[in-house]
């Protein structure tokens, strides 16, 4: 009986222990990393959701949102400029934090980032594009705050 305590005092503890972590997590640290740092975006081209230019920040949907996101976390933003295959690969590798640029639920890229819930609808040739920004896959708290943040914008999941 007494070694039946024992081990289910351990099991307790074992299980106490495990409550204590914060979920969502970042294992990379992304969101603490970010807040109050840099926030490093990756973009694409894409209007009316993204407009590069040579010498100046991104504009359109995607970048206003972006930017107000990192206001609410006090981050800078570290823009880079690249084709979606480049950006996500850079995500992955976790040199990047977002990326934008116009992407749609049935992104190809998926297997390269986690998406954000859909935070527009576009019609387009009859049916309805879902509008989504990824994050790096695992970077769950960071995730879960983009989401907040376009649902608290009005994003139409």
């Amino acid at each position: 009986m007494r070694r039946f305590l024992s081990l289910a005092a351990v099991a307790c503890l074992a299980l106490l222990t495990g409550c204590s972590s914060t979920v969502p997590a970042d294992p990379e640290g992304t969101l603490e990393r970010a807040t109050n740092g840099t926030l490093r975006i990756g973009v694409s081209d894409s209007p009316p959701w993204v407009e590069t230019f040579d010498d100046a920040s991104p504009a359109g949907t995607e970048p206003e949102l972006v930017q107000k996101f990192a206001e609410r976390i006090d981050a800078d933003i570290e823009w880079t400029e690249n084709g979606e295959e480049q950006l996500f690969k850079a995500l992955e590798r976790g040199e990047l934090d977002i990326v934008i640029g116009g992407l749609t639920d049935e992104t190809p890229w998926i297997d390269y980032g986690a998406l954000t819930v859909p935070y527009a609808e576009q019609e387009r040739d009859g049916t309805a594009e879902k509008h989504v920004m990824a994050v790096r896959m695992g970077e769950n708290a960071l995730l879960v705050a983009l989401e907040e943040f376009l649902l608290a914008e009005g994003a139409t999941p």
